[in-house]
């Protein structure tokens, strides 16, 4: 079935619409990925404040001015499962089915959901900048440096939620999408969201060095400490457009087996 293009979008835009309010309108999955990471945060600020004077560790004020690109990082890994989660929840409802039944654009299925887990993205990562500014965390970057963390913010869970929406198309399991997050958790701490790479060694440093975590937090970490770079808005930006447009091929993808097998 053919669609006009002003059809595709308002349909796009409703399922958006759609997305984000049942994700705010949940304060389950608004309240932790909010107030875990900023708790880690105070946690780490408290048991690593004179780890920023190991060789290695750049000069800065505090571990907390250090820790604020990998809390927006934690924050927007934590949240940007919810979007797959409701995917598949509406898989296993029956809802899914409904809309394809419905004139609707089948891609609009997958990037409304997508669009509410980026948008809650960006409203994370604006939190947490907020959040620790009275507390003397700032970004040298100034305003362009706070508005590319926000972008890059909506990217990552984009590109996230994109790869947990394969799960949720293959599956067809909110359980299943739920029981992949250790992976992103194991992969975050096995980057340098919390130290840098220059002080570690063995098979962890050789794990963060391959990590795109590292190079994304490295980004955002720049931009806080040490202004507007090219390379800091590369690895802030361009890395998660990249990762976005891999993971989104895979999920659509993923979409076209699923309406092949119907």
């Amino acid at each position: 079935m053919r669609r006009k293009p002003a059809d595709v979008l308002r349909q796009f835009v409703a399922l958006s619409r759609r997305s984000t309010l049942a994700i705010f309108r949940q304060p389950a999955l608004v309240g932790p990925s909010l107030i875990f990471p900023l708790f880690f945060a105070a946690l780490g600020s408290s048991s690593f404040s004179r780890a920023i004077s190991l060789p290695g560790f750049p000069e800065v004020d505090s571990y907390l001015q250090f820790t604020l690109a990998g809390t927006v990082i934690q924050g927007v890994l934590f949240g940007s499962v919810t979007g797959a989660a409701a995917l598949a929840t509406d898989i296993e409802e029956g809802f899914f089915d409904r809309l394809l039944a419905a004139p609707t654009s089948r891609t609009s299925i997958l990037f409304g959901r997508l669009a509410g887990s980026a948008v809650f993205g960006a409203m994370q990562a604006l939190v947490f900048l907020l959040a620790l500014l009275p507390f003397g965390v700032t970004v040298e970057a100034g305003v362009l440096g706070y508005v590319s963390i926000v972008v890059a913010g909506f990217v990552i869970a984009f590109a996230v939620g994109a790869l947990m929406s394969v799960v949720a198309l293959k599956t067809g399991s909110a359980e299943a999408v739920q029981g992949t997050f250790p992976v992103l958790f194991i992969l975050l701490f096995l980057s340098s969201a919390f130290f840098p790479r220059e002080t570690m060694s063995g098979a962890y440093r050789r794990v963060a060095d391959f990590n795109p975590i590292s190079y994304m937090v490295e980004g955002q970490r720049s931009l806080s400490l040490d202004g507007i770079s090219l390379v800091a808005m590369s690895q802030t930006l361009v890395i998660p457009l990249t990762l976005a447009v891999l993971t989104t091929m895979l999920a659509l993808r993923q979409l076209s087996v699923r309406l092949a097998a119907r």
